[in-house]
């Protein structure tokens, strides 16, 4: 159907599917299915089941990828996948297929999130956020992004890869951390951090778990989702973890708002919102303002927490009717 797109938000753990009404009068989520990566040997593979399951045949197709896109041949950073656009789009049987950055598609929905879709950690929600807008989200790896414009100028979004810049531990505690680290995997960058396998490492570090060199299993160490779980229950280790993990996100989030010159920070990623409370009461902003000279400025910018439950969908619903790069 000439109407109908699909649309998708593929990570490293599922691959969300939807279609959107290219005719209606603003980006919306239809059908929407999430498969888990691991049941599938590939993206086509997934989309397909998705296109048999729905009865659907979308003229057109805009896809959030966790990589860099360049060019046609495309490997997932955190999934053993790797496509070429070409072929991926011929096996859909789409007349065309945009390929864009995970974090570049949240990034195209901020516009269009409601004050519904956010909490403010600090400072006042405006809608559409107030840019240029740093995003930034702990998931299966850590995402960054840069909105810049306005709604009257048109919006432009410059997709990173920040989450892959090298961690910089501002005290002992980090340098242990950092050191264990570097055992595992020589070179340390924030998402070893930052993401769904962060904070057990984390967890296993601070309790004293030898590190050995990855991939191999760590005896001993605890999945993040056990980590939040005790941390809730007020376990004291996994509370240390979750506090430290919390710190870290400030920091490393702050850094990336100098860097972009932000007025407001998006918090996206799934990792969060299992522990929002705890999020909100953590040190984040102490570390987030602590920028020396510049803790005024820091202060003076707003943090929301993204609580849609698909901002990547929507952003591949908005880069799709748009034709927007990413």
């Amino acid at each position: 159907m000439q109407n109908l797109a699909l649309i998708g938000d593929i990570g490293g753990t599922n691959a969300r599917f939807a279609l959107t009404d290219l005719t209606a009068g603003s980006p919306q989520i239809l059908q929407e299915q999430t498969f888990t990566d691991a049941g599938f040997h590939s993206l086509g593979d997934a989309a397909l089941q998705y296109l048999e399951a729905t009865n659907a045949r979308p003229a057109r197709g805009a896809l959030a990828v966790a990589s860099p896109i360049e060019g046609d041949d495309i490997t997932l950073t955190n999934r053993d996948w790797s496509f070429n656009r070409g072929r991926l789009q011929q096996a859909l049987d789409l007349q065309g297929l945009q390929l864009i950055n995970d974090f570049a598609a949240i990034a195209w929905a901020a516009p269009h999130l409601a004050a519904s879709d956010r909490i403010a950690i600090h400072g006042t929600l405006a809608t559409p956020p107030a840019g240029p807008v740093t995003l930034i989200g702990a998931g299966t790896g850590l995402g960054v992004a840069l909105l810049t414009g306005s709604t009257e100028q048109g919006w432009h979004v410059v997709p990173t890869e920040g989450g892959h810049a090298s961690f910089a531990p501002i005290d002992d505690e980090e340098r242990k951390i950092a050191a264990w680290l570097r055992v595992r995997h020589g070179r340390v960058s924030t998402e070893r951090l930052l993401s769904g396998h962060g904070l057990s490492n984390i967890d296993a570090c601070l309790r004293g778990i030898e590190p050995i060199v990855a991939p191999a299993v760590q005896t001993g160490s605890r999945r993040s989702k056990d980590v939040v779980e005790a941390a809730l229950a007020g376990e004291a280790d996994a509370v240390h973890a979750l506090r430290r993990f919390c710190r870290i996100y400030g920091a490393v989030a702050g850094d990336a708002a100098l860097l972009h010159g932000a007025s407001t920070v998006l918090i996206a990623g799934g990792v969060v919102l299992h522990f929002l409370d705890f999020f909100r009461r953590s040190e984040f902003m102490d570390a987030f303002t602590a920028k020396g000279r510049h803790a005024d400025y820091m202060r003076r910018m707003a943090v929301q927490v993204i609580t849609h439950p698909n901002p990547g969908l929507l952003g591949a619903a908005v880069a799709v009717r748009t034709n927007a790069p990413g």
